[in-house]
């Protein structure tokens, strides 16, 4: 515990820091939002239990003060609760929960005078509600409390303005993680954090809030994990023990109080909780493997010749990568879906011809669509009624971009469909992928083209508060779906391209969104800067995205608004090498930042930064595989996987460091002129340096050395990772041998290699094979399932940690050839023979 106080210290002495810079931000938002209840006269409680009616998963409540309230089982480890003030329940329907059948969970019901008890046929969670005041407490399935409604501050809801809030009591060690995109440290208690979308334009270390909308949290608590998702699309805000240490408040401008506890199953691990949540918010499906691959950006690269001319420094220089993107200068007079012919004359042949070396083409495509009836899109989306009103009936306009602008309702299913089959242009010319941005949705102040800083931050810099949405059928207000906006275009996108591509797998990029946007959308960090501290924060944001259901995430390598050193964006490309997504991008008329553009022998080093990311592809396109399937992400905190180890709660420590799955440790250097660093190892598992295979034990800190050409990365002992060489980019992996590297130090371990087509989805009928590779003592074992009739063969196999070459190697019972032992390395590699299936050392 002793490190997990001085790191702890360390990260509320940064906390203090970046608190002075957004204070006045958070405070007038705080205020302006949610005043306390004891300053609202409107505001008051939900009152007692009044009446109860028994439902087959919960019961249904009347209180006193009129409210009406739900409390069911959504699942065996999952509680939701509802309450609407006005004691009628809204149309159950929600754009963050994933439409799919479910089987309902039969509950039993017991009433005592003071209480009822709802308990499940089957073991799980229980929930014990009070009749006076309404209160209710979650256990998990042992009886140990989850959550517990504070008593001295009940669910209470204003009934003038709409707003509702309710408050848990809290222990002093509980720590908090996730709530999506937040510009804060890695663990959130004593935070006050507010959920609405907002275009955040070089937003600094503790701005709230940035561009995504995800409050969905996991706490933990000496070693136990729950969860909690407050699924309301208004302006939300959480305080975190900031306000009462012993107690955290959540709450919304408007809508039920709509949430869900997730306890954690009888193991309360972080997995159970957040395998729950994405059960309820959806998984992203496995993406097209050329999106894994290194991404090129600049706001923006025009013309043609210059989009050519670093298509080919990349393969010139044997730099790997697979995107290029175009940002909005492609465009005439910004009208989206359109070229810019003096710039671009012949798209077609420019994206073929890129296609040819390997490189696929994303375009930025923005929600703002020129008032100009002389333009398609627009004249269609006025005649077909696509677009935003305002409260009078009138077609909302706004100034982006284009100038003024009218924007699709994409809480229309209609103007959804509409919008996607708008890319039919650009997918027939050749491009692969598309970038949907100030999605927020943005807009500019009328007097203001092009936007400066000061007024990117603004955060009422939106629609206004009345403008009409359709809402699918419930029609509401900006104030009720702003949040959603930015991922029901990512949706419309999403559908309308795999309806035009049924055989191609989508790939979208974008920067807002709401819980569940994972489903249709890789997401990044926004407009980041070129500092040591973001590099830093960073990493805390990503970590956080991932365990909010969020698995594709990246950060804009370098910082977005700025010039960045030649030492930071090397550092910043080897941090991100094995983030999932992974691009570097820059602001308009700002230096070149292409990984060749800080001379040569920058250039040496970032190429091998790249190059580890390809070679260890066959590794992420698994992980991939498994959030699909199970909801695990792919880049981790250290405590996801280590909960019983406290100290990878610490604030600091957690900036610091990340997992990739549960078997790469990544520790990359943040700070300006280092050439060491300490690195911590959680309890549970050694660690084997995968540069030197040096043994690191579980449990303890080391200081490594870390020259400017090397990141920091270490294997579980007993992990199993596939690798390939380098490749140029992803279209050669299918003729790169793939190998498997054994890492040595426990006594036995697993590893799975995921292989398809790498596009479509015939890995979802039988084109897929499943390597599993296990190695028990000193025998490993290779077993194969499925019909992908390319996947490759295991050609090699690397023993990493081993101190000496083994006296005799076999293969299926004869001798090993050609096996190689670099003893300063500790790494032992041998081919293998096609269709080996057993390797066995002999010491």
């Amino acid at each position: 515990m002793n490190l997990l106080r001085e790191r702890s210290a360390l990260g509320n002495k940064l906390r203090r820091r970046r608190r002075r810079l957004c204070t006045t931000v958070l405070g007038l938002l705080f205020v302006f939002s949610f005043a306390s209840v004891e300053t609202r006269a409107a505001w008051r409680g939900a009152g007692d239990v009044s009446a109860v009616a028994r439902e087959t998963n919960g019961v249904t409540l009347t209180l006193s003060s009129g409210a009406r309230a739900g409390i069911t089982f959504f699942d065996l480890d999952v509680v939701r609760v509802r309450l609407a003030p006005r004691g009628v329940f809204e149309r159950d329907y929600s754009y963050a929960v994933w439409s799919r059948d479910r089987k309902t969970v039969a509950a039993l019901i017991k009433e005592t005078r003071d209480t009822i008890e709802i308990t499940t046929r089957v073991e799980g969670a229980k929930i014990v509600i009070r009749r006076r005041p309404f209160t209710l407490t979650v256990l998990d399935a042992r009886g140990n409390v989850v959550v517990a409604d504070d008593a001295a501050r009940p669910v209470s809801f204003d009934t003038e303005n709409g707003a509702i809030e309710a408050s848990k009591r809290r222990d002093e060690l509980e720590f908090y993680y996730g709530f999506g995109e937040k510009a804060l440290p890695t663990s959130r208690q004593g935070q006050v954090m507010v959920n609405w979308n907002t275009d955040a334009y070089a937003y600094a270390p503790g701005v709230d809030p940035i561009y995504q909308s995800v409050p969905f949290f996991i706490a933990l608590r000496q070693g136990l994990a729950y969860g909690l998702f407050f699924d309301n699309t208004y302006r939300t805000h959480f305080d975190m023990g900031r306000t009462a240490p012993n107690r955290y408040t959540f709450g919304a401008a408007g809508g039920e109080l709509n949430y869900y506890v997730f306890t954690g199953g009888e193991g309360r691990t972080p997995q159970k909780v957040l395998g729950d949540y994405t059960e309820l918010t959806g998984r992203m499906p496995l993406p097209p493997l050329w999106s894994l691959g290194y991404q090129q950006s600049r706001w923006s690269y025009y013309p043609e010749s210059k989009v050519r001319e670093v298509a080919r420094g990349f393969r010139a220089r044997k730099i790997p990568a697979d995107v290029i993107y175009l940002d909005i200068d492609y465009m005439d007079g910004y009208r989206v879906f359109t070229w810019d012919k003096a710039r671009f004359p012949d798209p077609p042949k420019m994206l073929g011809d890129l296609s040819k070396d390997g490189f696929r083409t994303v375009l930025i495509i923005d929600p703002g669509i020129k008032v100009d009836e002389n333009y398609s899109a627009y004249a269609q989306g006025r005649a077909a009624g696509f677009f935003h009103q305002t409260k009078d009936g009138r077609e909302f306009q706004a100034k982006v971009w284009p100038g003024v602008c009218a924007f699709p309702d994409f809480t229309n299913p209609q103007a959804r469909a509409w919008f996607g089959s708008l890319y039919k242009r650009h997918l027939d010319e050749g491009v692969s992928g598309f970038w949907n941005d100030m999605n927020e949705p943005a807009t500019f102040p009328p007097d203001t083209r092009p936007p400066q800083p000061s007024v990117m931050h603004d955060p009422a810099k939106t629609f206004p508060l009345d403008v009409r949405h359709s809402g699918d059928g419930a029609p509401g207000d900006h104030a009720r779906y702003h949040n959603t906006y930015g991922m029901q275009m990512a949706r419309a996108t999403f559908e309308g391209v795999a309806k035009l591509r049924p055989d191609a797998r989508p790939f979208v990029l974008t920067r807002a969104g709401y819980a569940g946007v994972q489903r249709f959308a890789a997401v990044w960090t926004g407009d980041n800067v070129p500092s040591w501290e973001h590099l830093q924060l960073s990493l805390a944001m990503l970590t956080n995205m991932s365990v909010s259901g969020l698995p594709f995430v990246g950060a804009d390598v370098g910082g977005f608004v700025g010039n960045a050193s030649a030492e930071l964006y090397t550092r910043w490309l080897q941090a991100a090498a094995l983030t999932p997504f992974y691009r570097s991008h820059v602001a308009a008329n700002l230096q070149e930042r292409e990984p060749w553009s800080f001379g040569e022998a920058h250039e040496r080093i970032n190429r091998a930064s790249i190059e580890l990311r390809y070679q260890l592809l066959p590794y992420i396109y698994t992980l991939f595989r498994e959030h699909e399937q199970t909801g695990m992400p792919v880049m981790r905190p250290l405590w996801f996987n280590y909960p019983a180890d406290y100290n990878t709660y610490a604030p600091a420590l957690a900036l610091e460091q990340f997992l990739v799955g549960r078997d790469l440790l990544v520790a990359p250097v943040l700070t300006e002129g280092a050439i060491k660093r300490p690195v911590y190892f959680p309890k549970g598992d050694a660690w084997i340096d995968w540069w030197t295979g040096a043994r690191y034990e579980g449990g303890t800190t080391a200081e490594i050395d870390a020259p400017l050409s090397r990141l920091p990365l270490f294997a579980r002992a007993g992990a199993i990772i596939p690798v390939q060489p380098a490749v140029q980019h992803t279209g050669e992996m299918a003729r790169a041998p793939l190998s498997v590297v054994v890492v040595s130090g426990a006594p036995q371990g697993e590893g799975r290699i995921h292989q398809d087509a790498g596009d479509g989805y015939g890995y979802r009928r039988s084109a897929w094979r499943t390597t599993t590779v296990t190695q028990s003592g000193d025998r490993i074992r290779l077993k194969h399932v499925g019909d992908f009739r390319e996947a490759r063969p295991v050609s090699f196999v690397e023993a990493l940690g081993m101190n000496e070459r083994p006296k005799e190697i076999r293969v299926d019972g004869r001798e090993a050839k050609n096996v190689s032992f670099a003893r300063d390395e500790r790494r032992l590699r041998l081919p293998l023979p096609d269709g080996a299936s057993e390797i066995t050392f002999v010491p």
